[in-house]
């Protein structure tokens, strides 16, 4: 590259060329300097440099964040299953909402995130949840070369919840509880549904999604082989390969299956329907109203709201109590290896260490 100069009338234009990498075309940069001494040429030659080099790096398109969760919906779309989609799209909907989807993602940065998080009032568990998919989606776009740096990424750090313990006393119930729950439960197909779910471990997309073929009461297994995916109204393959397995059916929850399998033809509005829990309405059973009915009643009965996914932790739970190894109570669940499993052994261990802590400290031999 050699630089020339042009005398103008308002001074001397320093001139250079450099071959653009990403066309291959030829480029010029220049610089206006009022005399042509060697002090103006040398000056030149630096400002020039540096033009040049600022014009070779990858510039980054200067994306609203409205275009960027675009693209990043439409790969999602074609990679993840529809229904981890709709969740991942509703919540780059509520960041849109919260950091404004006019803005560019090349200006964003940590106080201005977090200060725009808090504004919303949230929950700190609510706005951890928006911020992981934040987080996703700004290192999706790095990836891609559509942001230049996230490097203020490491600045963010989560909000402060509730103690972990509690957190984790909240993902299941006592054997007490469920007893009390049940006790408190009056409408028989919400009640058997949720004995069931308790006993199985299933989850409930994978327990809508059975038909009366999938249980052997002669073999004593449920056969666990697809999923009902609730937001999009159809039934899909389970969670991962691990998913796909045979459930032992233990004494407890053969009368449940049994009373399952009676309800589920008596009790069938849905024509020729073939589902162990069918719908009223619609042909699976409505996840939203069974929620809100667990919601209500876990309230009122044992004074804390409980989801059905929390129905699962609590088969881990009792199992656990009764001496199950962790390995056969993940294989059971269909998992490969599950965080939460672990966590909730880890408190049932402490719980049952402390029990017996409390029992020796009765025991009385001379």
């Amino acid at each position: 590259m050699i630089m020339w100069v042009e005398e103008r009338k308002t001074g001397f234009k320093f001139v250079e060329r450099y071959t653009d990498p990403m066309t291959g075309k030829t480029r010029r940069v220049s610089v206006v300097m009022e005399k042509n001494t060697a002090q103006s040429r040398k000056l030149a030659a630096v400002a020039l440099s540096e033009k040049i080099d600022k014009a070779l790096l990858p510039q980054a398109p200067k994306l609203t964040l409205k275009e960027l969760v675009d693209l990043y919906a439409s790969e999602q779309l074609r990679t993840l299953k529809q229904s981890t989609y709709k969740r991942n799209c509703g919540a780059c909907k509520s960041i849109m909402k919260i950091l404004g989807a006019d803005t560019l993602v090349e200006n964003l940065n940590a106080r201005y995130i977090r200060e725009r998080f808090l504004a919303t009032g949230r929950t700190p568990g609510t706005m951890n949840e928006w911020m992981t998919r934040l987080k996703a989606l700004l290192r999706w776009g790095y990836r891609n070369d559509y942001i230049s740096s996230i490097a203020y990424l490491d600045k963010i750090e989560r909000f402060k919840d509730v103690s972990h313990r509690k957190k984790i006393e909240d993902k299941f119930l006592e054997s007490t509880e469920v007893k009390k729950l049940l006790d408190g439960m009056n409408i028989t197909k919400w009640k058997i549904l949720t004995e069931f779910l308790v006993l199985s471990g299933l989850r409930f997309g994978e327990a809508a999604a059975l038909e009366r073929s999938d249980i052997d009461l002669k073999k004593r297994e449920i056969h666990v082989s697809k999923n009902y995916d609730c937001i999009n109204d159809l039934v899909t393959t389970p969670k991962t390969d691990y998913s796909i397995r045979d459930v032992y059916i233990q004494d407890e929850l053969l009368k449940t299956c049994k009373n399952a399998l009676l309800l589920s033809q008596s009790d069938n509005i849905i024509q020729f329907s073939n589902l162990l829990f069918p719908g009223t309405v619609q042909e699976h059973v409505d996840y939203y109203a069974y929620a809100k009915y667990l919601r209500e009643t876990s309230l009122h009965v044992i004074g804390r709201k409980i989801t059905p996914h929390a129905l699962r932790h609590t088969h881990a739970s009792l199992l656990m109590e009764q001496g199950v190894d962790i390995d056969s109570i993940s294989k059971r669940l269909g998992h490969n290896d599950s965080h939460v499993t672990r966590e909730i052994y880890l408190h049932v261990t402490k719980k049952l260490e402390a029990k017996r802590k409390m029992q020796l400290k009765e025991v009385k031999v001379l």
